[in-house]
């Protein structure tokens, strides 16, 4: 006959991953989880969307095992949970992969010139392959790991209706006035091509301190006050960490509040006297002050390479004194000048006005430029500025920074600009990251404003060697040999030396950002770029998202919450080829459409057509229909580059519109996945509203904030802590400006998975362990339950793979025992678990006891699953398997096991088991769903699926907190106890006389008392006693100077004082109320009992332990009887060992035969019938004997069993 429960051959979480994934498939469970819920409340989930281009990792086993456990849980709660994957398709990830794969850079691409030339077409073909390179491995993963996610109809943004959805929500920015084009520095990437945003520099790892050479360079005054021209020549002294800005230098800024000196002394490098203005409070970071002369006798001639260099301070000045006066330009290589315009800044075009004689057109004949030397090479005033380093003067470049733009341009100074053949103004640096070359620029510029011979000596010169292409060959960067090589701020600042017009040159360690997909430093530059102006709506964003539930909430008020507050707006454009394209189309007038949708488009080409604009509609070609939603007909277009970059459309002035080149944000792609998966507003449910309403937010007409869809904003979303920044920003910000409501409710943001000894995995370190040879080793469970339990989510994780094992064998393994030693004897005994249940008040306490303990596990389970922390909950389970229902419940009660009949307290027993068993699968479902799977069917469960059953409901009837409280102290008592045993070597085997327990209140006692018996059947002595302040016990104080010192400051010597001087009466009282006042100095303080620790001295053949206000004394001397007794279980443990090694069953009867020995023979003269009962003998003898040699401590001795 079949056995009701199954027994297995042993532990193997690896097979039960491989067969419960094949009922799943063949049952079809995920899709079932689903449909079953239909018509239930929905809790909305989002799924972060991978880029299947690169390799999953272990960091994603986590993400994933946090979002299925909650989504599973949701589930089994009664919701219907719709679970998307989706796939992250376009962005630098991408590009740089191909660009590595094919051997190119972004020069070659559409680059006739290039002999590597690869078209757009081809280019993005590539693409678009490379970018689902490994969605099979990304599938295997999530399969083997157990992730329920649709992976059959995901959302994958190179999608033409996903990029619709995207052209609408631009669309919906752009009507609001939220989408504008702006020229201004912003962070860029030459290695990668392209701008960045001001969240993608600060994803965590992008700041990094880098070592550079630095100048602090000597700018020679024009109009000199009288004092600083009495000693040399008469310098401003400005530091700077990028010395290949500073041909581009036009300006040099002071605090207005910072006090400055002159100070006459010599440039070290040359032996010159120099006079040079500096912050007063930097004099010392440049001049020891041993060097210094107070009187008035001449300066002592300087011999270089003496140890101080002599000076004198001649005067002191205010920041604001300085302003004004000019100086010569360092490096003139190029006269400042700007472009004329309506976009020119109001300065440029009046001084334009006054000096038509420096006006001049370029080479295209349209554009104006001026020339602006004049108005340059001033001293500017600047709050920004400090004396924390440098000198208290900041060199002023506007082309290469923010705050250097913004302080020049309130100042009315000219940045220095270079001319290009197109008649752009440019930086002095090009987009890949070094000088303009001469023949590249504009020739009236030239002529103007260019001396050809100063700049062409480093034209052409890389300012970084990581954008060098010989530090790149075949597209891969040579770090160390970039690092190695001499730069270009090498260089130039050896030239300023042979000038002298250096202070000093140093090496540096500051703090410099990256780009977060090439790894290389990157450029602030001036760009043409679309932005999206989140900072209008900065005040709501920071309003909404104290609304969130952040987890950690750590992350939402500050790393997250301080993000908003300091936000600038959104660099949308992105100069690449393989991404959303920009919907807007401009003409020359600056004239703008922006396109909202394909039928928008569609009419739009044809208005064009009508005006001789285009030849064709190749919308209406490829036979696309607007307005048809099916997928076949979205696949017969393409909405990426080149192609969408080949439409022309008509202004309202007639004339032709071409797109703005730029492709945007992939950021934006990922934020804006909540509408996107849905094709919405075109599909999808609408939260509300008629199909009117649908088709006024199809045509951007509609009034108001745009009505969301149905299933939004989502309930639970969870990414790494790199995403805060990044996917969460992104849905934050769009869900704000365009629908003015939060995109997520509850957000887990996850920590760092770091190797075991806390260092970042990485391939180049080689400490990168694969999440498939993990689940491969250990399983999908033990690997899940490890990374939940091991530490809270947004904690950075040691990733240990010992720490997997451990889990599989001290969690997985005690709850498999447990279930195997349920099911041995149910099996045996035939349980039934449908027979009618023992009232709860007929049960045994024991049974109530872990009853109760199951139903407040299951309370608090929910209740932490609730709150969103999994790492509490999955830790709740594991104390309750391993301390409560194997360690104390299964380990006291399997003699109820062992009978023959079925009784009314066996049949309890198997009942209480079963139900602990049951809901501790359903518990674990949502944690280590394959376990949980087959111990539920083990049980008999009766789904097809853990996964579809309902999560358990707590009875409060069954929960007796202080029946929980008596047996906790039992457990501790108990533990205390074996602790002791240990110390001295006693095993448990052998019993003692009596363990003593001075009580400190009569609620404690009477716990204790409630309790006596099972404490010293658990821990082997004959009595617990009580004692009451009969001194046998004696207890100190022990004050914790770590804590208390700060509490307590001066008074802390005489609170230690009194402390040690405390009476046993008053220890006594100190346990009991948890405090004690005293009065120290005068003053009355209170000193805590956790803050103390109180310590019990031993006695002579007694040991003591405490642990809380709890104390416990064991006898350790041993009577001739006890040893007697002791002896007698020794045998019973062997004669057992005997049992099962020779494959008796549990219920077969033996004879045991014993040689003879002084300490056996006397265990059983004593304690015969009791060994007998122990191992189901019927007869035990000593007598000579062929057995097995059995070891006890000490000896030796033959034992031999027969079965009767």
């Amino acid at each position: 006959m079949a056995k009701r429960f199954a027994e297995h051959k042993g532990l193997n979480l690896v097979e039960t991953n491989k067969e419960v994934l094949a009922e799943w498939e063949k049952n079809d469970i995920f899709h079932k989880s689903i449909d079953e819920r239909e018509g239930c409340p929905q809790f909305i989930f989002f799924e972060g969307p991978p880029s299947a281009n690169g390799h999953p990792g272990i960091h994603h086993v986590l993400a994933r095992s946090i979002k299925d456990t909650f989504n599973r849980y949701k589930t089994m709660k009664g919701y219907q949970v719709h679970r998307k994957a989706g796939w992250d398709t376009h962005g630098l990830p991408v590009e740089l992969g191909v660009e590595k794969e094919l051997g190119i850079t972004k020069k070659d691409i559409d680059n006739p010139a290039s002999p590597k030339c690869i078209s757009i077409e081809e280019y993005n073909k590539h693409c678009r392959e490379n970018v689902m390179k490994f969605t099979a491995e990304w599938r295997q993963l999530t399969e083997k790991m157990g992730y329920f996610v649709d992976l059959d109809h995901p959302y994958i943004t190179y999608d033409n209706k996903y990029i619709e959805t995207l052209w609408w929500l631009l669309k919906q920015l752009y009507n609001i006035g939220l989408l504008y084009k702006g020229y201004t520095i912003q962070p860029y990437s030459p290695a990668a091509g392209t701008g960045l945003s001001s969240h993608e520099l600060n994803q965590p790892g992008c700041y990094r301190d880098v070592k550079d050479t630095t100048v602090t360079a000597l700018f020679e005054i024009v109009n000199p006050k009288e004092e600083w021209t009495k000693w040399g020549k008469p310098y401003f002294a400005a530091w700077t960490t990028t010395p290949w800005t500073l041909p581009s230098n036009v300006a040099l800024c002071v605090g207005p509040k910072i006090e400055y000196v002159a100070v006459e002394t010599y440039n070290s490098y040359n032996g010159e006297k120099i006079t040079i203005i500096m912050g007063k409070d930097r004099v010392n970071a440049y001049l020891a002050p041993e060097g210094e002369i107070t009187d008035r006798d001449p300066l002592p001639e300087y011999e270089k390479g003496k140890k101080f260099v002599p000076y004198r301070i001649v005067g002191h000045y205010q920041g604001t004194d300085l302003v004004g006066l000019v100086y010569k330009q360092l490096m003139p290589w190029v006269k400042p000048c700007e472009k004329m315009g309506e976009y020119a800044p109001q300065f440029v075009n009046d001084y334009a006005d006054l000096h038509p004689d420096k006006v001049f057109k370029g080479e295209n004949g349209k554009d104006q430029y001026v020339e602006m030397e004049d108005q340059a090479f001033r001293v500017i005033p600047g709050d920004y500025v400090t004396t924390e380093d440098g000198t208290g003067i900041v060199h002023i470049a506007p082309t290469f920074g923010a705050d250097d733009a913004k302080v020049a341009k309130d100042a009315s100074i000219p940045a220095l600009y270079l001319i290009d053949k197109k008649g752009d103004t440019r930086p002095m640096v090009d987009l890949t990251g070094k000088y303009y070359k001469v023949e590249e620029l504009d020739e009236v510029f030239i002529a103007k404003c260019l001396d050809v011979e100063a700049y062409r000596h480093h034209a052409g010169d890389y300012v970084k060697n990581a954008y060098d292409p010989k530090f790149n060959p075949n597209g891969v960067w040579d770090r160390k040999g970039s690092e190695k090589a001499e730069d270009l701020n090498v260089v130039i600042c050896m030239e300023m030396k042979m000038e002298g017009t250096v202070l000093r040159i140093e090496k540096h360690v500051h703090n410099y950002p990256h780009c977060w997909r090439t790894d290389k430093p990157i450029l602030y530059y001036p760009l043409d770029s679309w932005f999206i102006k989140d900072t209008a709506k900065k005040e709501r964003m920071v309003e909404l998202n104290k609304t969130i539930n952040w987890q950690p909430e750590s992350t939402g008020t500050g790393r997250f919450g301080n993000w908003l507050e300091n936000l600038n707006d959104w660099n949308l454009s992105r100069s690449r080829f393989w991404g959303t394209p920009l919907p807007i189309w401009r003409d020359e007038d600056r004239r703008e459409k922006c396109i909202g949708s394909l039928e928008e488009l569609y009419a739009e080409i044809e208005k064009s057509v009508s005006a001789g604009f285009m030849e064709s509609n190749p919308l209406k070609e490829k036979g696309f229909v607007p307005g048809d939603y099916s997928q076949e007909n979205y696949d017969k277009i393409d909405l990426h580059r080149p192609y969408v970059d080949k439409i022309i459309l008509v202004s309202e002035a007639g004339k032709p519109m071409k797109r703005e080149s730029d492709l945007i944000d992939v950021w934006f792609d990922s934020g804006s996945m909540p509408y996107a998966q849905l094709h919405y507003p075109f599909e999808g449910k609408m939260a509300r509203g008629t199909e009117a309403d649908r088709e006024q937010l199809i045509h951007s007409t509609y009034t108001g904030s745009p009505i969301p869809p149905a299933f939004y904003p989502a309930d639970f979303i969870n990414e790494g802590v790199d995403q805060t920044r990044g996917w969460f920003f992104t849905l934050h910000a769009i869900a704000t400006m365009v629908f003015d409501s939060v995109a997520f409710k509850n957000v887990i943001s996850s920590g760092l998975v770091l190797d075991a000894k806390g260092n970042k995995m990485s391939k180049h370190v080689g400490n990168v362990t694969d999440p498939f040879e993990m689940i491969d080793k250990y399983g999908a469970d033990p690997v899940r339950f490890y990374m939940m339990t091991n530490s809270e989510p947004w904690d950075n994780l040691k990733f240990d793979p010992e720490g997997v094992d451990e889990v599989r064998r001290k969690f997985f393994g005690t709850l498999y025992n447990t279930f195997s030693f349920f099911a041995l004897y149910a099996n045996v005994d035939g349980f039934d678990p449908e027979v009618a249940q023992v009232a709860f008040d007929k049960r045994p306490e024991i049974d109530r006891w872990i009853l109760s303990e199951l139903h407040s596990l299951i309370k608090g389970v929910d209740k932490e699953l609730a709150g969103y922390d999994p790492t509490r909950a999955g830790r709740l389970i594991d104390e309750f398997v391993n301390d409560d229902l194997s360690n104390w419940y299964v380990r006291l009660n399997r003699k109820r096991f062992w009978g023959k009949e079925m009784s009314e307290d066996k049949l309890s027993a198997y009942q209480t088991l079963y139900s602990c068993l049951m809901v501790v699968a359903k518990l674990l479902a949502p944690f280590a769903p394959f376990f949980a799977d087959q111990l539920y069917h083990d049980l008999g469960g009766k789904l097809e699926s853990v996964h579809l059953d309902k999560f358990p409901v707590a009875d409060e009837s069954f929960i007796d907190k202080e029946l929980e409280s008596r047996m906790e102290i039992a457990q501790k008592i108990t533990s205390m106890v074996l602790a002791l045993r240990r110390k001295v070597e006693i095993k448990v085997r052998q019993p003692l006389q009596q363990i003593m327990i001075p009580a400190v209140d009569e609620e404690q006692k009477r716990h204790i008392e409630a309790v006596t018996d099972l404490i010293k059947n658990e821990v082997n002595v004959k009595e617990l006693k009580f004692v009451e302040g009969n001194g046998i016990l004696v207890k100190k104080v022990k004050c914790n100077f770590r804590v208390m010192g700060k509490k307590f400051g001066k008074l802390m010597k005489g609170v230690a004082a009194q402390m040690s001087a405390l009476s046993q009466e008053q220890i006594a009282s100190l346990e009991a109320q948890g405090n004690i006042a005293l009065v120290v100095d005068g003053q009355n303080v209170t000193v805590d009992a956790a803050d103390v620790d109180i310590i019990s001295e031993d006695i002579p053949g007694w040991l003591v332990s405490n642990e809380g206000n709890l104390t416990v004394a064991l006898e350790v001397e041993l009577t001739d009887e006890l040893k007697k007794e002791g002896m007698a279980r020794e045998l019973i443990n062997r004669i057992q060992n005997l049992r099962k090694e020779s494959g008796l069953e549990i219920t077969d009867r033996i004879t045991v035969i014993v040689a003879p020995h002084e300490q056996t023979d006397a265990a059983i003269q004593g304690y015969g019938d009791y060994i007998k009962g122990q191992v189901l003998a019927d007869e035990i003898r000593i007598a000579d004997n062929d057995g097995v040699e059995t070891e006890f401590d000490g000896f030796k001795l033959p034992i031999k069993i027969e079965k009767n």
